[in-house]
C-alpha cells in the first residue's frame, strides 16, 4: 500500500518547486513527478489543508488530485484548524468535496487515550515503568502528545540517572515544575495577550502593530504560540485578535516557537514563567 503523508504548506512548496523546474532533466523533479507522487497514492493524507487558502494554482492542482484519487476510490484523509464551511476563500467545487466525506471534530485525548498512548510506548520500547506511574504522567499532562512523550522520557531519564526504577514519587520529582504549568485553566486570549506584554514589558498595541523589531517579534510569536496551545481558538480568529493577522503569520509564529522550546533555551524559560503567571 502506497500511503503518502504531507502539509499543506509542502504540497504548495513542492507543486512550486516542479512548477520551476519545467520539463526537467537528468535529476530534476517536474510536474509529472508530482502527480504521479500524489496521484498514485493508495491513502493520501494531507496537514493543514488550509495553508492552500489564497493560492490558487495549488487549489487547481489540489483539485485535480483529489478526484484522481476519489474516481480510483482511493482514501483522502484530511485535516485542517476549521470546518469546510469555515473555508471561506476556498473554491466552492473543492469545499463541496470535502463536506461530502465524513468530517469528524478531534479534540485532545482524555486521561484514558493518554494512559493508552504511553502503554503502548512502553511496550513497543520494552521499558520497565509500571502502570501506575504511566497514568500518573497520563493525568498530569494534559495538554498535548508531544509534551505527554515529553514527560514520559522525562521520566525515564530522571529513573535512570538515579539508578532506580521508575516510581510515582520519583515521576513527579522528574517532572517537577511541568506538572504545573501543564495544568491548564480557562484563559482568554486577551489574559495570554496581557500576561506576554507584562513579562516582557512591551505594550498591547505596539504587539498586535505592523513594526517588526526584535523586541516585538519574539513577545508576539510568544503570544502566538500560548494562545494556540491554551485555548482552543483557531488561527485565523487569533489573526484577528492581533491586529488583522494572516492565519498562515500566526501557524509561521507557532512553529517558529515550537522549534526555539525544543532547544530548551531562554524562550522556553519566558515561556514556563508566562504560564506560571497564568496560573496564579
Amino acid at each position: 500500500m502506497n500511503v503518502v503523508y504531507t502539509t499543506g504548506e509542502a504540497f504548495t512548496n513542492e507543486l512550486i518547486d516542479a512548477i520551476k523546474n519545467g520539463k526537467g532533466g537528468p535529476g530534476k523533479y517536474t510536474t509529472n513527478d508530482f502527480r504521479n507522487k500524489f496521484r498514485k497514492a493508495d491513502v493520501l493524507l494531507i496537514d493543514d489543508i488550509q495553508f492552500v487558502i489564497g493560492k490558487e494554482a495549488t487549489q487547481e492542482e489540489f483539485f485535480h488530485t483529489f478526484n484522481a484519487l476519489y474516481m480510483a476510490q482511493k482514501q483522502i484523509v484530511i485535516t485542517s484548524d476549521r470546518p469546510p464551511k469555515d473555508f471561506n476563500s476556498f473554491e466552492e467545487r473543492i469545499t463541496s468535496r470535502f463536506s461530502s466525506g465524513i468530517i469528524a471534530d478531534i479534540q485532545a485525548p482524555d486521561m484514558e487515550v493518554r494512559a493508552a498512548i504511553l502503554r503502548t510506548k512502553r511496550d513497543m520500547l520494552g521499558h520497565n515503568i509500571s502502570n501506575e506511574v504511566l497514568n500518573f504522567i497520563a493525568e498530569s499532562v494534559t495538554t498535548n502528545i508531544r509534551e505527554l512523550e515529553g514527560a514520559y522520557v522525562q521520566v525515564l531519564s530522571g529513573a535512570m540517572a538515579s539508578k532506580i526504577e521508575p516510581t510515582k514519587e520519583s515521576a513527579a520529582a522528574a517532572l517537577g515544575q511541568n506538572l504545573r504549568n501543564n495544568q491548564k485553566r480557562n484563559v482568554s486570549v486577551n489574559e495570554i495577550l496581557k500576561a506576554v506584554c507584562t513579562y516582557y514589558a512591551v505594550k498591547v498595541p505596539d504587539i498586535k502593530g505592523k513594526r517588526r523589531t526584535k523586541d516585538l517579534v519574539i513577545p508576539r510569536q510568544v503570544a502566538m504560540f500560548l494562545m494556540k496551545e491554551m485555548t482552543d481558538t483557531p488561527y485565523m480568529t487569533i489573526g484577528d485578535f492581533l491586529g488583522g493577522r494572516d492565519h498562515t503569520t500566526i501557524m509561521h509564529g507557532v512553529r517558529t516557537i515550537e522549534g526555539e522550546v525544543s532547544k530548551a533555551g531562554k524562550i522556553k524559560q519566558d515561556i514556563v514563567n508566562v504560564r506560571l503567571t497564568l496560573a496564579e
